[in-house]
Parts: C-alpha cells; structure tokens; sequence
C-alpha cells in the first residue's frame, strides 16, 4: 500500500487509514487505488472478517482533493468509483471510524459503510453545492434511502453541515462516543463481528443490502438464493454443535 493510505490486519480486522492529514485526508488518486487495493485484499482473504476505515490525525476525510481536481485528476477507480469504494462496496462488513469532519466524498465513505461509530463532535454534510458540484458519489442516491428524502434535499441543496447527535437521530449513525474513542469503538464492534460466521455474516449483509430493490411477490424467493447456502453449510452445522456443547465455535467459512 502507498503512504496515502495505511492497512494493518489484526485478529481479523482490517484498519485502514487514510493518511493525508495535511489536506485533511482528502481523497487523490493515490488514496483511490489504496483504497481499491485494500478492497480487494479484504474480500479476498478468508482470514479478514470485517474492516474498518478511518482518517489520520483525528479527521475522518474532506472530501475530493480539490486542488488535485483542477489540474484534471480524478480520484476514481474503474468498477469501484469514487475513492477505490463507493460504487462497489465490499462483500464484507465495512465500519467508518468517523473523528473530525466527514465532509462531501468523505461523508460519501462514510454512508458507504455498513456502519458508522462517530466522536460527539464530528461533523457530517455534502457542500459541493457550495462549489458548485453535486455530491455524485453517493449522496445524492445513497443518502435518500438511508435517511428521509427531505432531509438529504435539505443537506444537498444548502450544503449545510449536521453533528454527531443529528445524524445519530436520523439513523445515520451506529454508535456516538468522546472524542478520540471513534476506532476503540469500531474495534469493539469490528470484535464483536469477527466472533461470528463468516458466510453467515456475508449473506446476511448481502440480503440487506439487495432486498432494497426486491419486491413483496419474490423477496423471499430471492432471499432463498442468497441464504440457502448458509442452512446448507459446514458452519451451520459447527453452530449448531458448538452451542450444544456449550463452546466456541470452530469458524470455517463454508
């Protein structure tokens, strides 16, 4: 990985850290194929259950490199989009770790994730109305299904910021923890994780995150696709066993 972006795996979990803390971690291609990188390698290896990403010195990420924009550089990975991320999240549960600001492609991450653990006084919003762009990598689609469409009109459109407690009251939010504790909690939720089956995990996530487009007459035919090879598993049956005989499972992922 480059200096733009640090990855670490330990007990399963994958750190990663955007590293660019002069400029506010802001996303360059540089960071973009970190990312995609990591993305990757986390799907791919069977001993990496879950990851989370966080920003460099207390800040999560402000967004797209402006200055690195203007000089015609785009910080997007072909099949993966914005940030190495955004248009193809993974299949594994990804955790925000949110300190500081979380601004414009990165609140884009952020809502990305499947959760978020953010500092009390964190800063969320999409200002590209401010510069005159619109929030194209996600929050003008993503952010309407994960909170009411009049309040992502009310953040697209005025470009104003929300806190911590907001977003924790519309749902965008997991966990809201002190300042300097946003990691220490995505660990601890990460762990928590990590504890369980990894196919199950997997499908679980999967079945969230397409039955958004399934409808009342084949969700559950639908589901069945996803989820039969879950039942039929050999993790199923190490369960099932381990809580017979009051132990810790033995996980295989399959």
């Amino acid at each position: 990985m480059s200096d733009e972006v640090l990855v670490s795996v330990e007990d399963g979990v994958m750190l990663i850290t955007l590293n660019r803390p002069k400029a506010k971690n802001s996303v360059n291609l540089a960071v973009a194929k970190g990312v995609a990188a990591a993305m990757d390698e986390l799907d791919s290896n069977d001993s990496i259950r879950c990851a989370i990403i966080t920003g460099a010195d207390n800040t999560f990420c402000a967004g797209m490199d402006l200055k690195a924009f203007v000089t015609g550089e785009m910080p997007v990975i072909p099949g993966r989009g914005f940030a190495g991320l955004v248009e193809a999240p993974p299949k594994k549960p990804l955790i925000a770790a949110v300190e500081g600001y979380a601004l414009a492609g990165g609140f884009e991450i952020a809502i990305t994730c499947d959760l978020v653990v953010a500092a009390n006084n964190a800063k969320f919003g999409i200002p590209e109305v401010k510069r005159g762009l619109v929030a194209a990598a996600g929050g003008l689609m993503r952010l309407p299904r994960q909170i009411p469409s009049r309040i992502a009109k009310e953040m697209a459109l005025t470009g104003e910021f929300i806190d911590a407690a907001r977003g924790y009251e519309l749902g965008l939010i997991n966990k809201v923890v002190e300042p300097g504790c946003a990691l220490d909690g995505a660990k601890a939720m990460a762990k928590l994780i990590a504890a369980n089956g990894p196919l199950a995990v997997i499908k679980s996530k999967q079945v969230i995150d397409e039955s958004q487009d399934w409808t009342n007459d084949n969700m559950y035919t639908k589901q069945t696709e996803v989820a039969t090879v879950v039942f039929t598993s050999h993790d199923a049956i190490e369960g099932a066993t381990a809580f017979a005989e009051k132990r810790a499972p033995n996980w295989q992922g399959k």
